[in-house]
Order: C-alpha cells, then sequence, then structure tokens
C-alpha cells in the first residue's frame, strides 16, 4: 500500500465531500459536531498533502515545520477531545452519555498530555517508505496509547447511531493494522484511514433525512 501527497488530497476530498453532504442533511442542533467531523479531517489530509510537498523540498524549512505542528495538533490534541464531544452532543440515549463523558474524560488527558508534549519541543516528520513518520509516534506511555483508541474510536461505537458506531469500529480497526503494519508511521497511517472510514457518517444523516420526509408524508393535510 503506497501513500503520497495525491493520496492525502483525495482523502481530504472524499472527506470533505461527505462533510458538506453531512452538514447538509442536519436537523438536531445536537449534530452540527458530528457532521462536521469529516470537514476536519478533510482540512487534516489537505494539510498532511501539504507537508509532503514540502517534506520532498525541504524538510528543514519553516512551512514543513508549521505543517508538521498543525497535522500532529490535529491528530494529537484536537481529536481526543472532538470525537467524544460530538458523539456525546449527538447521542440521544441518556444511558450512554455518561460512558461516552468518560471516554471525553480520558481524550482530555490525552490531549493535555501531547499538548505538553508539543510545547516542550518541536517535533519534526520525514518521508520513511512511502509513510511520513512523526517523532511524536515513539516512546508513547502505555497508558496514553490505550486511552488515545479510548478517546477517539470506542466513544463513536458506544453511540446508538448505528453508522456512527459503525464508523467508530471501522477506525479502531484501522488503527490496529497501522499500528501493526506502519507502527513507525502510525499517526499518518491511522489518521489517512479514519478520514475515510468518517464518510460513514453521511449513512446517519442520509437515514435521519428519510426518517424525517417519511415521517412528514404521513402527516395528514
Amino acid at each position: 500500500m503506497c501513500f503520497s501527497a495525491p493520496a492525502s488530497f483525495i482523502a481530504a476530498a472524499v472527506a470533505g465531500t461527505a462533510g458538506a453532504a453531512c452538514l447538509a442533511r442536519v436537523r438536531q442542533p445536537g449534530d452540527w459536531p458530528l457532521a462536521a467531523m469529516p470537514v476536519f479531517f478533510a482540512v487534516q489530509q489537505a494539510i498532511e498533502g501539504y507537508l509532503w510537498l514540502n517534506l520532498a523540498r525541504d524538510p528543514t524549512s519553516a512551512t514543513s515545520t508549521a505543517l508538521t505542528e498543525g497535522f500532529l495538533i490535529f491528530a494529537l490534541v484536537f481529536w481526543p477531545v472532538y470525537a467524544p464531544l460530538a458523539a456525546y452532543a449527538a447521542e440521544p440515549d441518556t444511558r450512554r452519555k455518561p460512558w461516552i463523558a468518560l471516554c471525553m474524560a480520558a481524550g482530555i488527558a490525552v490531549a493535555i498530555y501531547f499538548f505538553t508534549a508539543l510545547a516542550d519541543a518541536p517535533r519534526t516528520a520525514s518521508i520513511q517508505e512511502h509513510h511520513i513518520a512523526y517523532s511524536a509516534d515513539t516512546d508513547l506511555p502505555l497508558a496514553i496509547r490505550i486511552l488515545y483508541p479510548v478517546a477517539t474510536c470506542l466513544t463513536l461505537m458506544l453511540s446508538s447511531h448505528r453508522a456512527v458506531a459503525l464508523g467508530g469500529f471501522v477506525i479502531f480497526i484501522g488503527s490496529i493494522v497501522s499500528y501493526w503494519m506502519y507502527w513507525n508511521a502510525f499517526t499518518s497511517v491511522w489518521c489517512f484511514f479514519a478520514a475515510i472510514a468518517s464518510a460513514l457518517i453521511i449513512f446517519h444523516f442520509e437515514r435521519a433525512r428519510r426518517t424525517a420526509v417519511a415521517g412528514a408524508s404521513a402527516e395528514p393535510h
């Protein structure tokens, strides 16, 4: 499997298109954060696409450094908090909300850890065997390795919305594949899979739209 700047831009286009479709189908205020997830993944993948291009030209440039930091902030600080927040806001089952809130607490802890680590020392990125390897992928405490998928995958799998739960499961499988097959470039490869999987959220909003249309048609006139 080969990844490149075009692959990142294609993933950005797929996620962005799905995100636009999700946003157009939002009917409940609490669904906005969930609908925006593919859009944020699109932005993140676009950042990495430009990073590919800059690393090939000048890996030590200020632009490469800024793109590296931007991608890692998305991957390591933003998603551990935003994913459970989006799942919590969209969850109608009050019995599931406390469990999602626990995932959010784990995500906040992970985000604080990575924010501190990124602030303490600049991170680097390099192209290795058709992947981008980030220095943040190495020497992570076991607790962080466990809590990160709890915040970003389990939180979605706990959703009562089947399409959202399926998306979380696919992202979790992607994390396992990324870790075992591309461990030296885990963050890059996992986020690529997650961006594609986030497009599954469109099925949740399309089902909600069809249900609303069917309900409106059934009402007496």
